[in-house]
């Protein structure tokens, strides 16, 4: 029997990217698109209720605006008289 088989569970699997960080404006995860509350509940989450949210999860990308060039570069000015 392989490895895999063994753990492999009838449940959907967690839709965690590994990049977990709340957007500050929308409160959701800019890897998997979920509320802290649904990431915190995951675990105890039905597998029907799991499902749901997994079907929902990919309209919610578009609430996370992207990010349109690169940052403003920030320019220093030299002090009159400094010497670099």
């Amino acid at each position: 029997m392989a490895k895999d088989k063994v753990w492999k569970r009838k449940e959907p699997d967690s839709p965690c990217q590994q990049v977990c960080l709340i957007h500050p404006d929308v409160k959701i995860c800019i890897g998997c698109f979920r509320t802290p509350e649904e990431i915190s509940n995951w675990a105890l989450f039905s597998p029907t209720k799991r499902q749901s949210l997994l079907k929902d999860l990919p309209q919610r990308s578009g609430r996370i605006k992207k990010r349109r060039g690169k940052r403003q570069r920030i320019r220093y000015k030299r002090s009159p008289g400094a010497s670099y």
